[in-house]
Order: C-alpha cells, then sequence, then structure tokens
C-alpha cells in the first residue's frame, strides 16, 4: 500500500513550508482542512495564516523557531478559522524543520483534533487556561529578573520560579572559566552534593558540557535515556532520584556564556509548550546573568579605580585631624572627575627653614562624570603630586598643572585625528577646577592658590562659619600662561577648614548660594566633641542626599547629579579666651565684583550681633569704604574685620588699607550728588572712627559696639581732625 493512501485512510494531509520564498504546498487534504479552495497546490504564507486562529499563529511561529533552534520536532495543535473568523476545526500539526543556506524547510502533515473539552488537555496550547498562566508566569519571571541587580539576585530568582503544571525542583547554573565548567549557583540540593559536578573539564561527557559545546538544549525525559545517553555519568546522577532533566544553552550575543539545568522528581515527556517556557526562561535568565555580571565588573573596576585613585589621608597630622568623603554620581561606573589629595611636602616650615610636617590639600573636580574624566583625574592628581613633591610654591603647582593639561589635550587631538575620527563628543579638551592648600601644622599658617575652585570655608572657634573669599585663576587647562595668585591664612586653634567640590553645594537644585546656606547651617550646628571632624564629614554628606560611609561608592540617591568631595582640616587646641572673630579680605580694581563679597563678609562675622541695625551700618560703612579705594586710588582695597569681646558687649573694628598717601577729607555733598557721603555716613554711624597714615599708604577704620543688657556702649574716643584729601568721597 501506498504511504498517499495511508495518509488519505486517516484523513491526514502533507504540507511543506518555504521559508526563504514565503510558500506553503498543500496536497489535496491539507488544503481542505485549511478551508482553502482549489484542491492543493502551492500558496502564500499570507493566505495559509489568515486562516489559522492569530493567537495559535503567534503559538505556532515561537514553536516553530524553537524547532529550527534545536533541530528538533515541532508539534502543535491550532484553530482553523474561516474568512469571518469563525473556528471551523481544531488540528493538530507535527513539523520537522530541515535548515538550508539563510532559510529553511518545513516537512509535516495536519490531522483533524476533536474539540478539547472543559478541564482536559491543560497542556495544550489551544486551551485558555494553560496560555494564559504561562504569560502570566513569564511577565512574572521577565520582571522578576530584569529587577535583579548581582548574580547572586539572579540565581535567587530562578530558583524561585515555579513554571506553569510543570515546576522544576533542582536548579543548576554552569558558568565557562578557561576549560572549566563550574557550578555558578544550584538549588534544591544540599552544599555537598554538588561534588564533583561543580568542577570538571569542558570535554566531560556531561549534558551540561554538551551543551556549551553545540550550543544546543538537550532534553532528557527518562532515567533510562539518561542511562543510555551518558552512562559515565548516571552513577553520579542516579542518587539524586530525579526522572527528567531539561540543559538550556544561556547565550548572549550568540555567545554561550553557560547552561542552565532544570531537573523534575516527576516524569516530563517536553512537549513543545513546556520547551518553549524552558527556552524563554533560559533566555531571559541569561540575559539577567549578563547585566547583572556586567554590573558586578563596573562595580569592582569603580572600587578599584576609586582605591588607586582617593588617597589614604595617613597616620595624621601632628596638631591637626583631617577627614574626607568621596562620594560618586549616580549610575555608569560610579566613577567621575573629582579627586582630593593629601601630600606630605620636602623640608620643614619656610620661616624656620628646618623641620617636617608640612603637608599640602588638594581637592578638584575633572570636567565630566565618566571614564575619561576619571583618567584624566589620575593623571592630573599624579602630576600634581610630582610639582608639589619638588617643592614648588601653590602657584607654581598650579601653574605648571594648567600647562599639564593643557598638552594632554594637544596629544588627544592628534590621536583623534590619526585615527580617522575628528574630535568631538569624545575628545574635545576638558577643564579642571582644583584648590591647592600648603599648609604648616606648627603655626597653622596656609597658603592658597585657587583654580576656578569653589573658596574654602572657616568654622570659627566660636562656631562661626565664614566662606573665605581667595584670589584666583583660571580653570586648569584652559589658557596654560594663567597666572595663579595666593591668599595667606592662618587657621587659629580650636578652627576648621572645609574645600568642597561644587556637587556639595548645587546637589538636589541648589545654586552656589543656596547650597552653602544649607552646608553652612551644617557646620554652625554640629557640635564640638571628640571625633566630631569625622561625623562632620558624615553630616555634610547626609545633608545633600541621605548617610554615607568612609569614601562612600555604593549609590545613595537618585538626587544625586553630580561627584561629590570634602575635606575637613581642623587644628588642635583650644583658642585664648575671647579670641576675637576675624575675617580678611583683597578686593583688586579688577574685582569691583568682589565689594558683595565684603558686605556678605561683614553680615557673615556679624550673625548673632545683638543689635541688627549697626549690622545695617557696618555692612554700609563696608561698602562706602571699599569702593572710595577703588574709585579714588589706583591700589587694591585690604579690608580686616575683627569682632572681640564676650557675647553682649563686643566691639567691631573695620580696617580698609590702600597704598595711597591721600588722606581723605569730610565733603558736604549737595542733594543731587552721586558722592561725598562715606566720611558723612561713617561718622553718623560708627562709634568712633578714624584715619591713619601707615608708611606706603592708609588705614580707614571705624569701630562698633555692641550694647550688652542694661548696659550702653564704652566711651568714644573721638576720633582726630581730618586732613583734607581728593580721595574722600
Amino acid at each position: 500500500m501506498r504511504t498517499e493512501d495511508v495518509l488519505a485512510a486517516t484523513a491526514t494531509g502533507l504540507w511543506r513550508w518555504d521559508n526563504a520564498a514565503g510558500t506553503v504546498s498543500l496536497d489535496a487534504e491539507a488544503a481542505r482542512l485549511l478551508g482553502l479552495p482549489g484542491g492543493g497546490g502551492t500558496y502564500t504564507t499570507s493566505a495559509v495564516r489568515s486562516r489559522l486562529h492569530p493567537v495559535d499563529w503567534n503559538e505556532v511561529s515561537g514553536i516553530i523557531g524553537l524547532a529550527v533552534a534545536e533541530g528538533t520536532l515541532a508539534e502543535s495543535r491550532v484553530r482553523v478559522v474561516d474568512m469571518e473568523g469563525r473556528v471551523l476545526r481544531t488540528v493538530r500539526s507535527r513539523c520537522r524543520p530541515v535548515v538550508e543556506g539563510d532559510g529553511y524547510h518545513l516537512f509535516g502533515t495536519i490531522q483533524e483534533v476533536p474539540e478539547p473539552q472543559p478541564g482536559t488537555s491543560a497542556h495544550t496550547p489551544v486551551t485558555g487556561d494553560w496560555r494564559r498562566s504561562r504569560e502570566a508566569f513569564l511577565l512574572d519571571a521577565g520582571r522578576a529578573l530584569a529587577e535583579a541587580r548581582s548574580t547572586a539576585e539572579v540565581l535567587r530568582v530562578a530558583a524561585s520560579l515555579s513554571m506553569p503544571g510543570f515546576s522544576p525542583d533542582g536548579l543548576a547554573v554552569f558558568g565557562v572559566t578557561a576549560d572549566r565548567l563550574k557550578v555558578l549557583g544550584h538549588h534544591g540540593y544540599d552544599e555537598h552534593e554538588a561534588g564533583p559536578l561543580a568542577d570538571m573539564p569542558l570535554d566531560t561527557e556531561y549534558p551540561a558540557a554538551e551543551v556549551i559545546r553545540t550550543g544546543r538544549a538537550l532534553y532528557v525525559p527518562t532515567p533510562e535515556d539518561y542511562r543510555r545517553r551518558y552512562p559515565t555519568m548516571w552513577p553520579l546522577i542516579e542518587v539524586y532520584g530525579r526522572q527528567s532533566w531539561a540543559f538550556l544553552p544561556l547565550i548572549v550575543a550568540g555567545r554561550t556564556m553557560g547552561t542552565w539545568m532544570a531537573a523534575f522528581s516527576h516524569p516530563v515527556a517536553f512537549t513543545p509548550d513546556e520547551r518553549s517556557v524552558l527556552t524563554t526562561v533560559a533566555r531571559m535568565l541569561a540575559q539577567a546573568l549578563a547585566r547583572a555580571g556586567v554590573a558586578e565588573s563596573e562595580r569592582e573596576l569603580s572600587r578599584g579605580l576609586q582605591r588607586s585613585m582617593m588617597p589614604s589621608l595617613g597616620p595624621g597630622i601632628p596638631g591637626m585631624s583631617v577627614a574626607a568623603r568621596y562620594v560618586p554620581t549616580g549610575g555608569g561606573l560610579q566613577v567621575g572627575g573629582d579627586w582630593y589629595d593629601l601630600i606630605p611636602l620636602p623640608g620643614g616650615s619656610r620661616a624656620e627653614g628646618a623641620g617636617s610636617g608640612r603637608i599640602a590639600l588638594v581637592i578638584g573636580d575633572v570636567q565630566g562624570h565618566d571614564v575619561r574624566a576619571a583618567g584624566l583625574m589620575g593623571q592630573l592628581r599624579t602630576a600634581l603630586r610630582a610639582y608639589a613633591a619638588e617643592g614648588h610654591r601653590p602657584d607654581a603647582v598650579l601653574a605648571r598643572a594648567s600647562r599639564f593639561l593643557a598638552g594632554l589635550h594637544d596629544y588627544t587631538e592628534s590621536e583623534a585625528y590619526d585615527d580617522g575620527d575628528p574630535v568631538g563628543g569624545h575628545t574635545a579638551p576638558r577643564f579642571a577646577t582644583c584648590l591647592y592648600l600648603e599648609c604648616d601644622p606648627a603655626t597653622g599658617s596656609i597658603e592658597i592658590a585657587r583654580a576656578g575652585h569653589p573658596d574654602p570655608a572657616i568654622r570659627m572657634a566660636d562656631g562661626t562659619v565664614i566662606l573665605r573669599p581667595t584670589a584666583g585663576g583660571l580653570p586648569l587647562g584652559i589658557d596654560p600662561d594663567s597666572d595663579y595668585p595666593t591668599t595667606q591664612i592662618v587657621l587659629e586653634p580650636g578652627e576648621t577648614i572645609m574645600i568642597c567640590t561644587d556637587g556639595l553645594l548645587e546637589t538636589g537644585g541648589h545654586d552656589l548660594d543656596s547650597g552653602w546656606e544649607r552646608i553652612r547651617s551644617v557646620l554652625e550646628e554640629h557640635p564640638e566633641e571628640v571625633g566630631s571632624l569625622e561625623k562632620l564629614a558624615d553630616a555634610l554628606v547626609q545633608a545633600v542626599h541621605g548617610p554615607a560611609s568612609h569614601h562612600t561608592t555604593g549609590p545613595l540617591s537618585d538626587r544625586r547629579e553630580d561627584d561629590i568631595a570634602v575635606v575637613l582640616l581642623s587644628r588642635h587646641g583650644r583658642p585664648a579666651r575671647r579670641a576675637p572673630r576675624r575675617t580678611v579680605l583683597t578686593v583688586r580694581q579688577a574685582e569691583p565684583e568682589r565689594i558683595s563679597v565684603a558686605r556678605r563678609q561683614m553680615r557673615d562675622l556679624l550673625y548673632d550681633w545683638a543689635d541688627h541695625e549697626q549690622i545695617d551700618s557696618a555692612v554700609l560703612m563696608v561698602s562706602e569704604m571699599v569702593t572710595n579705594v577703588l574709585v579714588h586710588t589706583d591700589g587694591d582695597a585690604l579690608m580686616v574685620a575683627e569682632a572681640a569681646g564676650e557675647h553682649g558687649c563686643r566691639r567691631l573694628r573695620v580696617e580698609v588699607s590702600d597704598t595711597s598717601d591721600e588722606l581723605p577729607h569730610k565733603r558736604r555733598p549737595g542733594e543731587l550728588a552721586s558722592s561725598g557721603r562715606g566720611l558723612v555716613l561713617m561718622e553718623m554711624l560708627a562709634d568712633i572712627w578714624g584715619v591713619d597714615p601707615r608708611g606706603e599708604g592708609k588705614s580707614i577704620w571705624f569701630e562698633l559696639y555692641e550694647p550688652g543688657p542694661g548696659e550702653g556702649p564704652p566711651e568714644a574716643v573721638p576720633p582726630g581732625p581730618c586732613v583734607g584729601s581728593p580721595t574722600a568721597s
């Protein structure tokens, strides 16, 4: 009897699908079952597809794709519909793919089957309950695996998966290291049970190793099948009491990175539906493991970069304490361009010419938050350490560093053009801001050079916090010939200086001014106690975006927009009783905008002054005195302000010096005059005031006395006579 006669007698049709040509060849019985006219022949794929239920067509596509990938038999049940979408019958199709070049052919049979009854055939693709439970499971599994951030989390999620209708009770994930197959994680086995399977050569006759070698899934439905196919491994597997096994490749970007094993205590036939679910889970698991591996590599690289680029602050500085924090921006490698450094300097105090202990504190910020910024930061930090170790002064250190960074720009640009890649987003020159402090712990003397960086802040012994303006130049790398003038201050016993990058000030939507007010309140409110400097460093970071730890590296908050680096340096000891508050500011002819800084300095110095009208008076007089110097002389103005005494009966003395020998004189301005009111205001507002010649130049000064409770100000000393001068306002 011919095969065609047998098929006709059993109402079985034959079909052939040419995927490359997009055609399907049907015999007469297959065409009848699919409701297609013509009694058989060649049809387009779209014509055949139009006669299959759209939901079942998606099912068929997945099963066929799985069969092509695994080289296995594809079996599915689909509903045939008419042109109006009404279901005519249910058919079962069985086929095997034959791959030819870039396409494939499918050869199969089709046969009508009875309609499934409710409560039966729970594992067929046409029963809604199975499909809905499977889709819900895959959605949940995909969501859980996508949220896993480490290999351990991915393995925990994989162990908790409950597949609809055929959940495995033993799972293992194998990875490849060199030519060895190793268990990365498992579930359903005791720790000691992994035994010889935990680490084996890749050429071992074991299903997981074979999957790695071939990249194709293996299904072992029975113990007999396992024993027949892998006789040498069966004695090791038999003790676990499993009945069925599935080994699926973990493939990412076309590379098999491992094997996922699902073992069952009950027999599993591994129908196309079950293989489809297992394959989908394996794909999601492979992607999750790849993401977790990349994330773990990035975290380890980040930690390594930070360990190499963030210095140890050492055993301590005699007479001083130092604390520092670095918090990278969120996302990516968790590294960026911010850095700080503590550099032991050669020799001793310049004033003494001998001894040891001088240090340099450096803090800076290379433009950007990527790997290139981190690389430039490492090079610049090394260059700064080298220049400092050579014994250069702060201004020379920054000048050399600026030329060094500009030279790096020239080199990277030429390299980019040599590679045929014009300078663009990856090779555009970058600048860096920097603050360099040279400190003598013995005297508290600090010499500061600044390159476009935020100014330091000083917390005085009584808790007063003042932003200390310093002279500065352009950021490093912009102008190789830029100068960096220095500013000298003295850190008194009990005082703390804070230097930071702009991330500490501007994170959370703040600008420099509002961010400074936020940080200033933390500095003022933090109590003085043992170990308070470390606690203060934590409090500063916490004020921006939550708790931090030493050299914080992990993600803290989604609100973080910039890297943060902050360094605190405190001088030990207690100040003498009634130690004055003191601030010094130079306002240069080319920087008239710093008059506003002088006004703010006065308000910061007098933040707790009893009489607020006196604060306004002091601010007004300082503004007038500094403006007079800039308008009527060719030199710079040096302001020195000092508040001394007990709270409630303090004395404020402010001096503004310049290099002009001309003494001011009091004028009587007219009603519409724009000048001439400076000395008149001082006579009206100051308790006492005066003008003192000082060698090359003069000093104009005034004093205010804070009224104590129930007391008047100290007896004022009348000023001496003024000599007329065109320098008066």
